[in-house]
């Protein structure tokens, strides 16, 4: 990875400061969210498999189970949506996405996948008008907004739609058989609390087991959305889950596909990018679409000419490592690492940071004091854990695992001097 001249992190403050009266229009990227499917680019061997070997069966009567792998940021979730809106249009299936990040226990399951059934087929009249007349005790009001439900009932009835969720599926798809829909797709996201609940385990083999033994099985397509230590721990809980899911392993973006997207964004909004500043957002990006949007947004706002220029992308960069830090190393890294000698070696980690994405541990230890020197081996075991760093190719070098975090470390180190 190549070096970058190390840009004033004040001035780029000044320069968001400075735009922050200015009238732009949308911006074209969506930090923290999953990517609209008009600006989807790359995933075409995922999605490829995921609509032959998943979406296309289902449409054929097979129910299958699919978990998506990969890590924090990585575009589970867009790939998630991109494929339910494929499938939804050229398969009807009838989709159904249902985020559990504040999930816990089954019942929190019942209750999202209710409430996200209710709000379902918003594009489709008689499939919505279906679902609320067969719920309709759920329903407090429907406006020209969607659907205000009542949350109350439907916290009573969340432990039973959990403990009978097959039957429940299978309701809504005879509900809708008759409008044209091939099968249900139905999406869990952000599973990483859930997981922890070995039940969850259980029922999602229930379910597949389930539907498999009925009969007549749902025409279902489950798919799962979390990292491999998710998965994992599921398995740990109940081993013949292993057996169910096909695996879609999802990894960083090409350099090419990071190109694409980025020239696509900005074009969509008639702002060009230099050579040179493309260069910089895919390195600084690292494949990872959550960190693309952070920095592609990031850019937009500073831009003032309609051309994104390698300033305006270093000051970018600065902007959005300053966001990753206060969301990430701020509130899991610094407070984990509560001692002075830790913080201490953290700042001189951050003076080579900039240099290059990977380091060596004598390059660092060679500035440390005595006491700090004695705790290296335990800091460097801690960042590991704590997904900051990894391991090397040659012994005793390290490589962080986020270009961002690197840069909030370096921001950091020079603020404490």
């Amino acid at each position: 990875m190549s070096r970058i001249d190390q840009p004033d992190a004040t001035d780029g403050s000044k320069q968001v400061r400075a735009i922050s009266t200015e009238r732009k229009g949308r911006s074209p990227f969506y930090p923290g969210q999953p990517v609209p499917v008009e600006l989807f680019v790359g995933r075409q061997e995922q999605v490829d498999r995921i609509m032959t070997r998943g979406v296309a069966q289902v449409a054929a009567g097979k129910p299958v189970a699919v978990f998506v792998q990969g890590e924090y940021g990585i575009g589970k979730s867009s790939l998630a949506g991109f494929v339910q809106f494929l499938a939804e249009k050229k398969y009807n299936l009838h989709p159904l996405y249902v985020p559990l990040g504040t999930a816990e226990n089954p019942d929190d399951l019942g209750k999202e996948v209710l409430e996200t059934t209710l709000k379902s087929g918003a594009f489709n009249p008689t499939r919505a008008d279906r679902i609320r007349t067969w719920l309709n005790k759920y329903i407090e009001n429907v406006t020209f907004f969607g659907v205000s439900i009542r949350l109350d009932a439907i916290k009573r009835d969340a432990p039973h739609i959990a403990s009978g969720m097959l039957p429940f599926l299978a309701e809504v798809f005879n509900r809708l058989n008759d409008t044209g829909v091939k099968g249900l797709f139905l999406v869990l996201d952000e599973i990483n609390g859930i997981a922890a609940d070995r039940r969850f385990a259980y029922l999602l083999k229930s379910i597949v087991d389930g539907n498999a033994m009925s009969p007549k099985p749902i025409p279902l397509l489950l798919m799962l959305c979390g990292v491999e230590e998710r998965r994992r721990q599921m398995i740990q809980h109940h081993p013949p889950l292993d057996r169910i899911f096909d695996v879609i392993e999802i990894s960083a973006l090409s350099a090419e596909e990071m190109k694409t997207f980025f020239e696509n964004a900005f074009r969509s909004v008639d702002i060009e990018v230099e050579s040179e500043a493309i260069e910089l957002l895919i390195e600084w990006s690292a494949g990872l679409p959550k960190i693309m949007h952070l920095v592609g947004d990031a850019a937009f706002w500073l831009d003032r000419d309609g051309v994104i220029s390698k300033g305006d992308a270093l000051a970018a960069v600065m902007v959005a490592a300053e966001e990753v830090g206060t969301k990430f190393v701020d509130q899991q890294v610094y407070r984990a690492l509560k001692s002075r000698d830790y913080h201490a070696i953290l700042r001189k980690l951050g003076k080579i940071s900039l240099k290059s994405n990977s380091f060596m541990k004598s390059e660092l230890e060679k500035d440390l004091t005595d006491s700090e020197r004695k705790k290296l081996n335990n800091f460097l075991q801690r960042m590991k854990k704590l997904n900051v760093l990894r391991s090397g190719d040659s012994m005793g070098e390290y490589e962080f695992n986020l270009p961002m975090v690197r840069a909030y470390i370096w921001l950091q180190s020079r603020r404490d001097g």
